[in-house]
């Protein structure tokens, strides 16, 4: 169980974001949660992350100084992007990961899609066609076309679906922090 310096509310790991400062004091995100030095949590959401900047809790975590960048928000929410792309790729790497309308549309027919992917900027025909064959299957729009061509290696990837139940939970963990982090909050603070 996690504790969050801004709010004080707690939970599981997956709902956090871990913080450390640098050598310098410079309060760093620690994604992978593998970083040298005591972490300082706060919940995965923007709203709360700028509360914890506002109340100063970072300095009464760490008990010193603790220097905020302005960006420290947008470098958060970027790096929670690029460790759900990561996963994704990987997924893709291991064979877990499918891409293309044809291709997503007869896993999903087989039964073998555990989560639907669509770019944000797709076509919403292909995107409703492929919805109505996913019912029960986790759906994701997180990403444009840009980002799930470069995490994927394919050429304008609108389309794509994890198979993996692995890869599918790895997946799901990654962009279940980001959408938290995206997600406005009553009563953060």
């Amino acid at each position: 169980m996690r504790r969050c310096i801004a709010t004080g509310r707690t939970g599981s790991p997956e709902g956090f974001i871990r913080f450390v400062l640098s050598p310098d004091g410079v309060v760093t995100p620690d994604f992978s949660g593998k970083l040298p030095g005591r972490g300082a949590w706060v919940s995965a959401s923007a709203d709360v992350l700028a509360a914890a900047v506002k109340q100063r809790a970072f300095a009464r975590s760490f008990k010193s100084e603790a220097k905020v960048s302005d960006d420290l928000g947008a470098r958060v929410e970027a790096g929670l992007a690029k460790a759900a792309l990561s996963s994704l790729g990987l997924g893709r790497r291991s064979g877990d990961v499918v891409i293309g309308f044809e291709k997503v549309r007869a896993a999903l027919k087989d039964g073998k899609v555990a989560v639907l992917i669509s770019a944000r900027d797709g076509a919403a025909d292909g995107v409703r066609k492929l919805k109505a064959l996913a019912r029960g299957v986790a759906q994701i729009a997180l990403f444009d076309a840009r980002e799930l061509s470069a995490a994927l290696g394919g050429d304008h990837v609108i389309h794509a679906a994890v198979l993996g139940d692995a890869a599918a939970r790895r997946f799901l963990r990654a962009t279940a922090r980001l959408e938290g982090f995206r997600a406005p909050t009553d009563g953060a603070h």
